[in-house]
């Protein structure tokens, strides 16, 4: 589990054809948007590819989403309100390696 202060991504390692649930209490929740989005994409080198928005569901003071990793690149997110206000950890975005789940 990946607790980043405003985050948190589980299972850690990210396995191919598992899903992950992200937890999000960071800038946005912080200042009371309505709706945040998890802005989601898979690639290497930073070049996002199969890129989505998922609705998150409000719990408490956190946001909730869950997302299907169908690849083994590297798996990216940031996130964003109903009002296109963006934490995207100062522009260097979140990113996991994700395993192919393979054993050697």
């Amino acid at each position: 589990m990946l607790d980043d202060p405003g985050i948190t991504v589980k299972p850690i390692p990210i396995t191919a054809g598992e899903r992950v649930e992200i937890i999000y209490d960071g800038l946005l929740a912080r200042d009371g948007a309505d709706q945040i989005y998890l802005h989601a994409g898979f690639g290497l080198n930073n070049h996002w590819e199969n890129v989505m928005d998922i609705k998150m569901e409000k719990e408490g003071n956190v946001w909730k989403a869950e997302c299907a990793v169908e690849t083994d690149k590297r798996f990216y997110i940031c996130f964003h309100d109903s009002a296109n206000n963006w934490d995207n950890n100062n522009g260097q975005n979140w990113s996991f390696e994700v395993h192919n789940g393979k054993r050697y």
